[in-house]
């Protein structure tokens, strides 16, 4: 059974699950993958919290093949476009709020650490960049400004990963300053 946008919310509640659901953003890894992304998952968590956002049908197969007498499987979001709607967000009470955001910023440095470790890192060259802006707007224009991001965006969120492209990662967040 498919699952509603609530279930969807509290099914990312779990800090497993939500680190899946971001590694997956715009690829299909396989688990061997998955367990090589995600170093510090207990492989025996990974395969239960992987079989849970199955079972939820917030992740699919999308291949399978055998591998020494094993079968494979290709994991991706399924409506990635859609997996938290504007009907979950509201439904979401301010603690579930509270957790999910601490669990994104707390994923998001971690990603930012785990790139800082790397012996090639070079922010400057990387294009690495984090700021904030504050905007004066209606309804209507936070709006419209939600509609121009998206059209933006659009055309390169369609883009295959190549050898002479870098996966990067932008993040935004929306919320009032009063």
């Amino acid at each position: 059974m498919a699952s509603t946008d609530s279930s969807a919310a509290d099914l990312l509640l779990h800090p497993v699950r939500w680190r899946i659901v971001q590694v997956l953003q715009g690829r299909e890894l396989t688990t061997a993958q998955l367990r090589g992304l995600l170093t510090d998952v207990p492989p025996a968590t990974l395969y239960r919290q992987i079989a849970t956002l199955v079972q939820a049908e917030l992740v699919h197969v999308v291949h399978e093949r055998k591998v020494r007498g094993a079968v494979e499987r290709t994991y991706a979001l399924r409506n990635e476009d859609e997996f938290i709607g504007e009907e979950a967000a509201g439904a979401l009470d301010r603690e579930q709020h509270r957790h999910l955001f601490r669990m994104f910023t707390e994923h998001l440095r971690v990603d930012f650490e785990r790139y800082l470790e790397r012996a090639n890192a070079d922010p400057a060259a990387d294009a690495v960049t984090y700021r904030q802006a504050a905007l004066n707007l209606t309804g209507d224009e936070l709006s419209a400004l939600a509609g121009e991001l998206s059209r933006v965006l659009a055309p390169y969120l369609d883009l295959e990963a190549a050898p002479d492209r870098t996966r990067v990662i932008l993040t935004t967040i929306l919320m009032p300053d009063d």
